[in-house]
C-alpha cells in the first residue's frame, strides 16, 4: 500500500457542460508531482450514477465525450502513480430517480440522505433490490476493461431498511417487519450477499486485486464486516463532522487487526464536495503525521471540477505535507504499536445506542483522556487476546457476562488490572460486580449531578485536591466498601433540581454528608463509580482527567513504558519496527481552535523546546536519533529506562531507537 494517496471525488450534475474539456495529460501528471502523491483514486461512477468512461453497464456522462477514466489511468501510470478506482455503489441518482422501488426506505417511508426528491441531495439505494445487479455488472467492466489498481466502492454498510423487497422478504420468512430487531438478519444478510457478489465480480477477473467497501467508520467489534476487505481506508475528516478525536479511536483499534490501513482526511476547510475550501497546510501536516504515529499509511480527499483541470493551489497544499511524508516513509513500514492500556470501547463491547454512529460518548472521552495524558494504549474487542497488557479499561457501560468475566478473571490472575466506571464491572442481571474491586453494588445513585471528593493526595502537579467537592454531571452508581481501599467517596446535594425545589442557577451544592466510596481499589483494579468518561467528552472538566490518571498511576506504577513531558495537546505513540530491530518513538504537537460555529481547524503550529522522554525497556539501546534528520541524541540507560530529550518538535517528531 502507497503512502501518499489521494482520494479524487468527482460527483458531477449532468446539468453542467463540457465534462472534462479542461483535462490534460501534462497537467494531470504536473500537479501529481507537484503534491508529491503517489496513488489516486479515480472515478468509474459518481453518486450521480453516471460513468466516466464509455460504458455498456452504465451510461456515459451526457456532457464528456472521451474516455477520462483511461486518460487519468494512463497519465498516472506514465508516472509511476497506481489509480485503484473508485464507483459509487450506494448512491446512484440516476437510478434513483427511474428505479424508485429500489429505493431504501426509513419507517416512515422517507427516503435516505435526501429526506424526499424536493430536497436537494442524494438518495440512497437498497441492496436487496435488482440494483445488486446492475452494479455488479458495473464493477466487472471496470476491472476487465482498465489497469485498475484496486477498486473503491462507496456509501455501503448495514442499512437499515423498509423498502417493499425487504418486507417482502420478511413476511416471506415469517418475521414481523414492525420489530426492527427481528429485521436486522436481513439487512445483515442484504449486506453479506452484496459484499460476497462484488468481491467475487472483482476478483474472477483479477484475483488478489484490492477492494475496500466505505462505510465512513470502521465498526468496532465487528472483524467479520473488516475482513469483507482486503485493506482499510481510515475515512476521519476532522473538520467534516468527524472531529479530532475519531482518527486516534479507529487506528488504536484497526492496528490489531493485521490488515494494512490509511488514514483519509481532506484538502477541504469543512468537508466533502466543498469547492474552494482549503485547510492550512500545517493542518495537512498534522493530519497526515497522526496517521504515520498510529501506523498507518495517508490518504487526502480532494475533488476535481467538472472542467476537469487540477487544482494548483490544492496541490501545491498537498506536496507541503506530502513531502514531509516521503522523507518519513522508512521508519514507518511494518510497524507494531506498543502499549500498556488496552481499551475495551462501549462500540467494541455492543453496548452503543442506536443514535450512536462513530463515536460513542465513553469511547470519545477515554480515548481524549488517554490521548492528553501521553498514554500509550489499544482499542480491543470481545476477540482480542488481553494478556499482553498492563491494564484494561471498561468504560462507563461495560456489562459483564459470563464470559467476559472467565476472561476477566484469566487476565488478572495474569497480574492485569482493570479500570472500570459506572455500569461497567457490574453483572447484566444487577446482581453485583463480576470482578472484586472491594465493594457492593448498592443501586444507581438516585442524585445527579452529585459530588466527587478525593482522600488521598493525587501527588505534585495534580488538579485534584484531598477533601475538595468536585460536581460530576453523569449518572452514578451506589456502592458499599468491602474489602477494598477507598480513595474518594460521594457526597449527595441536598436535593435534586426540579420546578419546586432549586437552588441557585444550575444546581444543588453538596450537602457535606458521606454518601459513601466514589473510588475504590480491589484485588482486580480500581472502581470508579459514575460514567466518568461520557462526563468528559460532554463537559470536559480537568478533575476527570486526573482522576483517572492518578487510577492508571497507581495501576501502572513503575511499568509505565513512556513517560514525556509533552503538554495536554501533544500525541505520543510508541511504534516497534521488529524487521530494523527499532522502537521509533513519535510526538506530536499542534492545538486544534474553532472557527465559525462548529470547525475546528489547525493553522498556528508552535513550536516546543527540550521535551524530554523516558522508555523503559530492558533492551540494549546502541543509538538514539531524530528521524528523518538523521541526527543523533545524547541518551542515558540505566535501572531499564532510556531517557533522552528532544530539543525541537515542530509538529512531529520521530526519535529512533536502535536496538
Amino acid at each position: 500500500m502507497r503512502f501518499r494517496q489521494v482520494h479524487l471525488d468527482f460527483h458531477t450534475s449532468e446539468a453542467i457542460p463540457a465534462i472534462g474539456a479542461e483535462f490534460s495529460k501534462k497537467q494531470f501528471q504536473d500537479m501529481l508531482k507537484l503534491g508529491h502523491v503517489d496513488s489516486i483514486t479515480v472515478f468509474s461512477k459518481c453518486h450521480h450514477g453516471w460513468a466516466y468512461h464509455p460504458s455498456k453497464a452504465n451510461r456515459t456522462h451526457p456532457h464528456l465525450s472521451f474516455d477520462l477514466l483511461g486518460a487519468q489511468i494512463e497519465a498516472a501510470h506514465e508516472i509511476g502513480v497506481k489509480t485503484p478506482v473508485y464507483l459509487s455503489a450506494g448512491l446512484d441518482e440516476k437510478c434513483a430517480w427511474e428505479h424508485p422501488e429500489w429505493l431504501l426506505r426509513r419507517r416512515n417511508e422517507q427516503t435516505s440522505w435526501a429526506p424526499d426528491f424536493m430536497t436537494p441531495g442524494y438518495h440512497g439505494l437498497c441492496m436487496n433490490t435488482p440494483y445488486l445487479d446492475v452494479l455488479v455488472s458495473q464493477i466487472e467492466e471496470v476491472v476487465t476493461n482498465y489497469d485498475a489498481d484496486g477498486i473503491f466502492l462507496d456509501i455501503v454498510g448495514v442499512k437499515e431498511c423498509y423498502c417493499t423487497s425487504c418486507i417482502r422478504t420478511a413476511l416471506e420468512r415469517g418475521v414481523d417487519p414492525r420489530s426492527r430487531e427481528a429485521m436486522r438478519p436481513i439487512w445483515e444478510e442484504t449486506y453479506a450477499r452484496y459484499a460476497e457478489r462484488t468481491n467475487e465480480a472483482v476478483h474472477k477477473h483479477k484475483p488478489g486485486l484490492p477492494v475496500f467497501h466505505n462505510g465512513g467508520h470502521i465498526p468496532q467489534g465487528r472483524r467479520d464486516l473488516a475482513r469483507l476487505n482486503t485493506h482499510l481506508e481510515l475515512e476521519s475528516l476532522p473538520t467534516g463532522g468527524w472531529g479530532y478525536d475519531h482518527f486516534p479511536l479507529s487506528a488504536r483499534y484497526v492496528q490489531q487487526l493485521g490488515m494494512e490501513y490509511l488514514g483519509m482526511t481532506g484538502k477541504f476547510h469543512t468537508s466533502w464536495g466543498e469547492f474552494g475550501g482549503f485547510k492550512h497546510p500545517n493542518a495537512l501536516r498534522y493530519e497526515t503525521a497522526l496517521s504515520l504515529a498510529n501506523g498507518a499509511r495517508c490518504s487526502i480527499g480532494d475533488q476535481l471540477h467538472p472542467g476537469g483541470l487540477m487544482d494548483e493551489a490544492t496541490y501545491r497544499l498537498i506536496g507541503e505535507a506530502y513531502r514531509e511524508v516521503e522523507a518519513k516513509e522508512r521508519w514507518c513500514e511494518g510497524t507494531a504499536n506498543v502499549a500498556d492500556i488496552a481499551l475495551l470501547t462501549v462500540e467494541a463491547a455492543g453496548f452503543a445506542k442506536d443514535d450512536e454512529h462513530r463515536c460513542p460518548k465513553p469511547d470519545q472521552g477515554a480515548v481524549r483522556m488517554l490521548l492528553e495524558g501521553n498514554w500509550l494504549f489499544d482499542i480491543v474487542d470481545l476477540e482480542s487476546d488481553i494478556s499482553p497488557y498492563k491494564v484494561l479499561i471498561l468504560p462507563d457501560r461495560i456489562r459483564v457476562d459470563a464470559a467476559l468475566e472467565s476472561k476477566l478473571a484469566a487476565f488478572v490472575r495474569r497480574g492485569g488490572r482493570l479500570l472500570a466506571t459506572g455500569d461497567s464491572g457490574l453483572k447484566p442481571d444487577d446482581s453485583g460486580f463480576a470482578v472484586d474491586f472491594g465493594a457492593r453494588w448498592a443501586g444507581a445513585n438516585p442524585y445527579r449531578p452529585d459530588y466527587w471528593v478525593p482522600d488521598v493526595d493525587a501527588g505534585a502537579g495534580s488538579f485534584l485536591s484531598p477533601g475538595t467537592a468536585y460536581v460530576v454531571y453523569a449518572a452514578g452508581q451506589q456502592i458499599e466498601a468491602a474489602g477494598g481501599t477507598v480513595l474518594g467517596h460521594r457526597e449527595n446535594p441536598y436535593f435534586n433540581r426540579d420546578a419546586f425545589t432549586f437552588c441557585s442557577h444550575r444546581h444543588t451544592p453538596n450537602g457535606k454528608k458521606h454518601g459513601g466510596p466514589g473510588m475504590i481499589e480491589g484485588a482486580a483494579g480500581i472502581y470508579i463509580a459514575w460514567n466518568i468518561f461520557e462526563d468528559y467528552a460532554e463537559k470536559g472538566s480537568l478533575f476527570l482527567r486526573e482522576t483517572v490518571a492518578y487510577a492508571l498511576g497507581r495501576l501502572l506504577g513503575d511499568a509505565r513504558t513512556v513517560a514525556t513531558s509533552l503538554p495536554a495537546q501533544g500525541i505520543t505513540t510508541l511504534q516497534e519496527q521488529k524487521s530494523e530491530n527499532r522502537w521509533v518513538h513519535h510526538l506530536l504537537y499542534a492545538s486544534p481552535v474553532r472557527r465559525g460555529q462548529s470547525i475546528e481547524i489547525i493553522e498556528d503550529v508552535l513550536p516546543l523546546y527540550d521535551v524530554k522522554a523516558t522508555v523503559r525497556t530492558n533492551r540494549p539501546v546502541s543509538r538514539v536519533y531524530l528521524a528523518p534528520q538523521m541526527a543523533d541524541l545524547p541518551f542515558e540507560q540505566r535501572d531499564g529506562a532510556v531517557s533522552y530529550t528532544v530539543p525541537k518538535l515542530e509538529c512531529h517528531q520521530m526519535v529512533v531507537l536502535q536496538f
